[in-house]
């Protein structure tokens, strides 16, 4: 495999742009100012030094109930299995997806997918988890998802925004392999918005004007400094932290407020709630966040599958589509991985109920954007999508292909206790054909 630090590239636009926005929400300069008001400044090396970083994030987009890889990616018409669809052409000679994705089709050249996907676990919270982790928690250990991972291995310890945002607005599936940090610690722990794009309790109360505000926070860094002498522990470290990192959040206030959007770009994702969050997910790695999931439910199409995947599958093409424009046009698709997957596929078998059932043993991912190889198809199912003939992968091998991509060492290992945890079990390797 080559040098994971080569699968990202980097280009002027992207650096100082990213750099500057999380810079300035840190500081809450200019019109990047939250109502909480901004206290401290950082000094001109400390921009300068920001300005030669790289961030790279990941995007990945939830398709939680289990999306038809037979309506999306792996289309199989004129099958018994196939259903009413046909598959179109993409810009990828030879490739084709459904007819229900036109605007993917025309942008496969800048994807990648597999379609060799068989993880074994066609359970929503179980086979949730197993896709979240890249494998099954141990009785006696849990394992940070991989959000978590990807919040501690990319984000920068100073930052000021999160490291780690989901957003889960339907109540289908929510609880599904629930994200945890586990042994990392709560600082990777995700910000979960669930309920509002805007988190709880992040205003300033109407009550304590600005410059109370200033006065608070200059008293409290006083009586800090002095309780502090002499007291160079962790624990003060980490108190101290804590404290930085929630007044930054404050100052960040404008990074969750979507009107901040000019109108154009909001209409221009689409007026859905997953588009809206897509819009979201793209402020938020352009400001420095390093990991977003955003998650789109109702995919669990036991019943009328294909009336349910003619309404969502154009939702996830369009939305899919205008993400990849706009992280490109604006420097940042080098620089951020979207992934879209859910907890497992569905059957080839059509039931009773014009339906699909879960489905673990032959379904499909897409990948695109930092590290990945455009245009890139791995893996083959048979004519009827029943099983996987070509290229079988599992969770673990997806897990590691995404780490790998954004420059993480698959096989980096973290100590917990006596013991070394390698991020992904013991011979598991990425998909290397689709690294670029």
């Amino acid at each position: 495999m080559s040098n994971p630090s080569n699968y990202c590239g980097t280009n002027a636009h992207h650096i100082s742009r990213r750099a500057f926005l999380s810079q300035a929400l840190a500081v809450g300069s200019g019109s990047l100012l939250g109502s909480s008001g901004a206290i401290h400044a950082l000094d001109e090396t400390s921009i300068n030094d920001a300005l030669r970083k790289t961030g790279r994030s990941v995007i990945l987009l939830w398709l939680a109930g289990g999306s038809s890889q037979l309506e999306t990616w792996d289309p199989k018409p004129g099958r018994p299995t196939g259903g009413p669809y046909d598959s179109i052409p993409t810009s990828v000679p030879g490739v084709h997806i459904s007819e229900l994705m036109p605007k993917m089709a025309k942008r496969m050249h800048r994807t990648a997918i597999i379609r060799s996907l068989n993880t074994r676990d066609g359970g929503h919270g179980t086979g949730a988890e197993m896709m979240l982790r890249g494998r099954k928690n141990e009785a006696a250990l849990q394992y940070p998802d991989l959000g978590s991972i990807i919040a501690k291995e990319l984000g920068r310890a100073d930052s000021r925004v999160p490291g780690y945002v989901s957003f889960y607005s339907q109540t289908e599936g929510r609880g599904s392999g629930k994200l945890s940090p586990a042994f990392l610690g709560a600082r990777y722990a995700p910000m979960n918005l669930d309920d509002s794009t805007m988190p709880p309790n992040l205003t300033r109360l109407e009550a304590i004007n600005d410059l109370d505000h200033r006065d608070r926070a200059r008293l409290r860094d006083l009586l800090s400094a002095r309780f502090s002498a002499g007291r160079e522990t962790e624990t003060m470290r980490s108190h101290a932290s804590a404290y930085a990192r929630v007044h930054g959040l404050m100052s960040s206030e404008p990074l969750f407020d979507i009107e901040k959007e000019p109108r154009w770009v909001r209409n221009w994702y689409g007026p859905s709630l997953f588009g809206q969050q897509a819009l979201m997910a793209r402020r938020m790695v352009e400001a420095g966040v390093s990991f977003v999931r955003v998650s789109r439910a109702w995919w669990d199409s036991h019943g009328q599958n294909f009336e349910t995947h003619a309404e969502m599958v154009p939702e996830l093409d369009h939305v899919m589509a205008t993400l990849l424009d706009d992280l490109d046009q604006r420097g940042l698709l080098e620089s951020t991985l979207v992934v879209a997957y859910g907890e497992f596929g569905r059957t080839p078998t059509i039931n009773a109920s014009l339906g699909r059932d879960h489905f673990a043993d032959a379904w499909s991912a897409a990948l695109y954007g930092c590290g990945i190889q455009e245009g890139a198809v791995w893996g083959k199912t048979d004519e009827d999508g029943r099983k996987v003939v070509e290229g079988e992968v599992g969770a673990g091998e997806l897990f590691a292909t995404i780490l790998a991509a954004v420059g993480i060492d698959p096989n980096h290992e973290y100590q917990v206790g006596a013991r070394p945890v390698p991020l992904v079990n013991p011979g598991i390797r990425p998909i290397r054909e689709l690294l670029a």
